[in-house]
């Protein structure tokens, strides 16, 4: 059972997939949304592409999917997944974020032999380690530019203080874990799920330029914020305007709940941030083992729209959808 949200109406729109996505499980492993002007941008985290789904008047719809092989230069290549944890739009360009994280295998077998050398397994994927900026024609992405490899975001925290020793485990074990984006002017802003530093959770913010041939690099250096958040690691974040963010925060770990929604004014503090400061605008349902919150947008009419990683079979539509939350706060 899931507890009610004790803040606004809750109402549940369909996000309605083609075969190829349900086949592959996006609808169930949704991770980033974002509004566009006649629909929404959607992602999941297991594959190298993210969607764009239209408004038909009762349901989002007539899916469009965009490979990010066609519009950046992948470490990897076109195949191996990027683990999209987070999309931003702003001034004409969508924003797309890998976790920037480690994998440890997961326990497959019963034979104790065989699941000790898997949790003993550590796994890199470079497709994670990507921001990208892509130019917007309308809904149509276009080639666009990329941080990545050696002059990275992971290349660049190799010697922090704070983050350095977390590069090196997993994301699901409080290691480093990019799961949001927010891009407020010149500034982009990435919440990391992991680490949290003895409550204390971990904001970058980033100034990005263009480096020639379809590169990023930043342009000065990175700022980082850290936010009490009571133990709670930030799972999404979205603009809330005025220069303000709001947070979907929540376990940073393999645990379920519980979850917030936090507005954060960043100019007024910065560096280090008190729970005090840090105003609590909704609490989400969630779900024992099923329903985390994973996704926020900030919708044109003011309400917030909240998709679910591991939906509960109740989300899951007779016409091969899955449905998302509104809520009004």
């Amino acid at each position: 059972m899931r507890p009610k949200c004790n803040h606004g109406v809750v109402q549940q729109v369909e996000l309605r997939f083609d075969h190829a996505s349900r086949a592959s499980q996006t609808h169930t492993n949704l991770s980033a949304i974002r509004q566009s002007p006649h629909g929404i941008w959607v992602a999941g985290d297991e594959t190298a592409s993210f969607e764009h789904l239209a408004w038909t008047g009762d349901h989002y719809g007539g899916q469009r999917t965009f490979r990010l092989a066609d519009l950046i230069d992948l470490p990897a290549g076109p195949d191996d997944e990027a683990d999209i944890e987070g999309m931003a739009r702003a001034d004409g360009h969508l924003w797309v974020v890998g976790s920037h994280s480690l994998k440890r295998k997961r326990v497959k077998s019963k034979d104790p032999a065989k699941a000790a050398a898997r949790l003993a397994t550590l796994v890199r994927e470079e497709n994670r380690y990507i921001l990208a900026r892509l130019p917007l024609h309308g809904e149509e992405p276009g080639a666009g530019a990329v941080l990545s490899g050696e002059h990275g975001l992971a290349a660049h925290l190799s010697e922090d203080r704070h983050l350095a020793p977390f590069l090196a485990i997993p994301g699901k074990d409080n290691g480093l874990d990019v799961e949001g984006i927010a891009v407020v002017g010149e500034r982009v802003y990435l919440g990391l799920r992991g680490p949290v530093l003895r409550g204390w959770a971990v904001l970058l913010e980033l100034r990005l330029e263009e480096a020639g041939r379809g590169r990023l690099r930043l342009g000065e250096p990175y700022r980082k914020h850290f936010l009490d958040l009571g133990g709670l690691g930030v799972r999404d974040l979205c603009p809330d305007g005025g220069g303000g963010l709001l947070l979907l925060t929540g376990p940073s770990m393999a645990l379920d709940g519980p979850v917030h929604v936090r507005r954060w004014w960043p100019g007024r503090r910065s560096g280090v941030v008190p729970a005090g400061e840090l105003e609590v605008v909704a609490e989400l349902p969630y779900g024992i083992g099923c329903d985390h919150p994973e996704g926020l947008a900030r919708l044109a009419d003011g309400r917030l729209m909240v998709v679910y990683d591991s939906p509960s079979p109740a989300r899951i539509t007779a016409a091969g959808g899955v449905l998302a939350d509104v809520f009004t706060i």
